[in-house]
């Protein structure tokens, strides 16, 4: 059975989600704030997160990003918050899905199911695909799930390995910001724009030297990304 952590608060909030996840056959565990998350965390082997921004004691995107030095499990973040600027921040925190408070229960059933099913299946890639991959410094190998620059490990988050792992295949080759979404995430792509952008700033955060300046994972103004051929040493 797949644990999932419900971390609000408001404890009504937290319950009436557990009701509808436990229907869906999953196992629920309740925090209300950023420290129980932790220590649920350290108790049970949770698959994914579900997570409210305002919080007493230790705030959503406090320990989202406390979660993010060790791990990488699905995060998906609450918040009574609407704008683009909130959700830019909490992507940017960690998380790999935002939903906006109220909500529509199967809205968020749907995204609990597509983030565990990533998660499982992460990688899972037709065969003649698999192996090393590398430009430069940089190399994943998908038969491990391992991503190295000049021999340090990089911690990537499922999403983050998906994108990088996308470019990777295909150096030189420019893809569009909704191939990308349409790609890594699996559904059309609906304001994708800062969703991808997001990502990608944080992948170059963790394999660039300079990431305003990356060597790796380039813009191509008004298409999209890509991965630069490089020699690999």
């Amino acid at each position: 059975m797949i644990n999932i952590l419900i971390c609000d608060d408001d404890k009504e909030i937290a319950e009436a989600i557990a009701v509808y996840l436990n229907n869906e056959g999953y196992k629920t565990h309740l925090a209300h704030n950023g420290k129980e998350a932790l220590v649920v965390l350290d108790e049970h082997d949770i698959r994914l997160i579900i997570m409210d921004i305002m919080m007493p004691e230790l705030d959503g995107l406090a320990a989202t990003m406390e979660i993010r030095k060790s791990r990488n499990i699905p995060i998906i973040m609450l918040s009574a918050k609407s704008e683009d600027t909130d959700k830019i921040i909490g992507l940017s925190a960690g998380a790999d899905d935002y939903v906006t408070k109220p909500f529509n229960p199967l809205e968020l059933i749907a995204r609990v199911k597509s983030q565990v099913r990533r998660y499982t299946v992460l990688g899972s890639v037709p065969p003649p695909e698999e192996g090393t991959h590398s430009v430069g410094d940089l190399v994943i190998d998908d038969n491990h799930k391992t991503v190295t620059v000049d021999g340090e490990d990089v911690r990537l988050t499922p999403l983050e390995y998906k994108i990088a792992l996308l470019l990777i295949r295909n150096p030189g080759r420019v893809f569009s910001i909704d191939e990308i979404y349409e790609r890594v995430w699996g559904e059309d792509a609906f304001c994708a724009d800062n969703t991808v952008a997001v990502h990608i700033r944080r992948i170059r955060e963790k394999i660039e030297i300079d990431p305003k300046n990356p060597k790796y994972i380039k813009v191509v103004w008004g298409i999209g990304y890509k991965i630069e051929r490089l020699e690999s040493r």
